[in-house]
């Protein structure tokens, strides 16, 4: 397959694929962090998790637009059109990778399991998410629209 299929070169993907898991690292891990240190179920901790996922990684793109002149509603608007497939797919792979390793959701804040699956859970959620965005990119979606905005 050649380097730009769809008109959306890897490195592009690659760079939007590393902008969405910034913001979902930074909540994902929060929410992980917070659930567990309140001794919170697992489901409740998961879905904190993906709230402040959402939450970061929609805020960094929205600071990066505001940036640009935009007033806050639109950069709302621009990160939701931006964001949301990008996010999604990677909280879905990141959360389902750390529930299915055994014990990882069940781990204290100081034990090595907790912090490797979130780790490795994100890694697997960012390879698995690139070609997601590339395919959306080549097609002028996600973050194909923030671009249009950075110049």
């Amino acid at each position: 397959m050649s380097e730009r299929q769809h008109g959306a070169s890897w490195a592009t993907a690659v760079q939007a694929t590393l902008h969405c898991l910034t913001g979902c690292a930074i909540g994902e891990v929060l929410g992980m962090v917070l659930g567990t240190a309140f001794g919170w179920h697992n489901a409740a901790t998961v879905v904190l998790s993906i709230v402040l996922a959402f939450v970061f990684g929609y805020g960094l793109t929205a600071r990066g637009v505001l940036k640009s002149g935009l007033g806050a509603a639109a950069a709302f608007k621009i990160a939701l059109a931006a964001d949301t497939v990008s996010i999604a797919v990677m909280e879905i792979v990141d959360n389902t990778v750390v529930v299915a390793i055994p014990g990882a959701m069940d781990a204290g804040l100081t034990s090595g399991l907790f912090w490797l699956s979130l780790v490795v859970s994100l890694a697997i959620a960012f390879v698995v998410t690139v070609p997601v965005n590339k395919w959306m990119i080549g097609r002028g979606r996600g973050h194909a629209v923030v671009h249009a905005h950075h110049h």
